[in-house]
């Protein structure tokens, strides 16, 4: 269950508006400036997707001896790539870290048609249920994410057709509530706050969307 205190406290956006243009894990053959969004960019709900250009491997070819995979993930992850034989492991870690800012900037900013559109209704209706009280409170978050230091797969599993997998985040944090006249209440951009969060992400192996969502959210 995501609370508004996991949520102050780990989340900041460096990837304003960043559209993703490929699948997570499809194989196809604390403070710092924040990336910079192209110009003219289109500004749409994003796909949280990853891809490569690179051939289908048979799923016995497929290894998960890497740093960003715990041994407690390995199964799973063979299970979901013998599932789906476009799923690369490496790619969603990639871009498992894209999603967590984008989703990270879509609360801080209130974009409650983002998130509907990135997260499971029960994480969806934590974040605008949260999103909501601080309008009522007249807060404005200005959080921003410095940097994600690691970001590895610390468990997987596959249920027939549903897919998880939980990725933790280790990241900097700089997070600032202001009220609606703009006096700082709490936090501070020049003080980056070491986070270390679960994110869980699923998708449906057998459905036509290649999109994964966010499931669920734990504090470490």
């Amino acid at each position: 269950m995501v609370t508004v205190e996991i949520v102050l406290l780990a989340m900041v956006a460096a990837f304003l508006g960043l559209r993703l243009y490929s699948v997570l894990g499809k194989r196809t053959g604390h403070e710092q400036e924040p990336l910079a969004r192209p110009a003219g960019e289109e500004r749409q709900p994003a796909a949280i997707r990853t891809s490569s250009t690179q051939g289908e491997k048979p799923a016995a070819a497929v290894t998960f001896d890497s740093p960003m995979f715990e041994p407690a993930a390995q199964s799973g992850l063979r299970a979901i790539a013998n599932a789906d034989r476009t799923f690369d492991a490496g790619l969603f870690v990639e871009g498992a870290k894209s999603a967590y800012g984008m989703i990270l900037e879509a609360y801080w900013k209130g974009e409650k048609d983002q998130l509907r559109y990135l997260c499971d209704d029960d994480v969806y209706e934590s974040f605008a249920e949260a999103i909501d009280g601080r309008v009522a409170r007249g807060e404005v978050l200005e959080n921003r994410l410095v940097r994600i230091d690691e970001a590895r797969i610390v468990d997987a599993s596959y249920d027939h057709p549903t897919a998880r997998i939980s990725v933790r985040f280790d990241a900097d944090i700089a997070a600032l509530v202001k009220d609606a006249d703009g006096n700082v209440i709490g936090g501070s951009l020049t003080d980056a706050v070491e986070t270390h969060d679960v994110w869980t992400f699923y998708r449906d192996v057998k459905s036509g969307d290649r999109n994964w969502k966010l499931d669920e959210t734990d504090e470490v």
